[in-house]
């Protein structure tokens, strides 16, 4: 076959493709009823990294060794034995918590539990899961193949392969509550939360925690409140005084939503998460997958037009034997 009679062929494929993704178009997926998730304030946060220590507690993993010495709260980055990990801005002479300019501010990175999340829909075999009731997004590593379609998929860079390990595994925060541990099923907080000392990381359904994140960007700044610690309407409380918040719920909208959503006194950017559009890019993927490949029709339309054009080259040839 010469390339232009390959190109006609591919073009009739996208030509069935493109007629068929009307049809096959999706967009965002709904977030469930009874979705839950964590809040985290950027401006209550004090840098003391609790809550890295307590996640690899529950989660029985090392802590971090640098130079022979034991590091239980330095790690950097995510990781296969890091979930969770508390980081800092800083600009300039960086003298002003929560201030963009020549000051600082904390970010805390985990898995967000997408409302609409790539990694699962990525998984070729169902090890990502996200569970019907609560939304959590969970890896089973008993149905896992290594494929790490999921560390390509997150956008927000959370599932981590275990390379050290002989039979690595992928790595992720599943909120405490996946077989071993099952804190959330049991009634209680997922670890970080719970030892959290000022509620800049707090436990609650989806909506709970937006309307506490729409409840703090409404507080005039320098005026004091009370702060809710481990879950939304706790009794027990941290009084402090509101920051300027940057008018913006993260994960809100980001990405199709997510139920780990953050508030800060600065843009988003900044803290290192990522600028996203509101679709989510496992919509715009599976969109597209559908399009292609919904009932086998532009596959089965090239592979036609392959074996045509192949089988008529052949026959071509044939004669051409004859005739010498």
């Amino acid at each position: 076959m010469n390339r232009r009679d390959f190109l006609k062929v591919a073009g009739s494929g996208a030509l069935i493709a493109t007629a068929s993704s009307t049809v096959e178009a999706r967009g965002n997926k709904e977030p469930l009823p009874n979705a839950v998730g964590m809040l985290y304030d950027s401006t209550l946060c004090i840098g003391c990294r609790a809550c890295v220590y307590k996640c690899k507690e529950v989660n029985d993993m090392p802590s971090v060794v640098r130079d022979n010495e034991v590091q239980w709260d330095q790690a950097e980055e995510l990781s296969g034995d890091t979930l969770n990990i508390i980081k800092a801005y800083k600009h300039g002479t960086g003298e002003t918590k929560n201030s963009a300019t020549d000051g600082f501010a904390f970010i805390k990175r985990n898995c967000m539990h997408c409302v609409d999340a790539g990694c699962v829909s990525v998984c070729p075999v169902s090890a990502m899961i996200k569970d019907p009731e609560t939304g959590i997004v969970s890896h089973n590593p008993d149905a896992c193949i290594g494929c790490r379609y999921c560390v390509a998929a997150c956008p927000y860079n959370v599932p981590k392969y275990e390379y050290d390990e002989a039979f690595g595994q992928i790595q992720k925060c599943q909120l405490c509550n996946q077989k071993g541990v099952e804190r959330i099923s049991k009634g209680q907080n997922p670890g970080c939360v719970e030892v959290c000392p000022t509620g800049a990381n707090i436990f609650g359904t989806r909506e709970e925690l937006l309307a506490e994140a729409k409840r703090r960007l409404a507080m005039t700044p320098g005026e004091e409140y009370s702060f809710p610690l481990e879950r939304v309407g706790s009794t027990y409380t941290h009084r402090a005084k509101a920051a300027a918040y940057h008018p913006h719920i993260f994960g809100e909208s980001e990405g199709g939503g997510t139920q780990v959503m953050v508030i800060a006194g600065m843009e988003h950017t900044k803290l290192g998460l990522p600028d996203l559009p509101e679709r989510s890019y496992a919509s715009m993927s599976e969109t597209v997958q559908h399009s292609i490949y919904g009932g086998m029709l532009a596959p089965a339309g090239l592979l036609a037009g392959l074996l045509y054009f192949a089988r008529r080259n052949t026959k071509h040839d044939d004669e051409g034997e004859g005739e010498a």
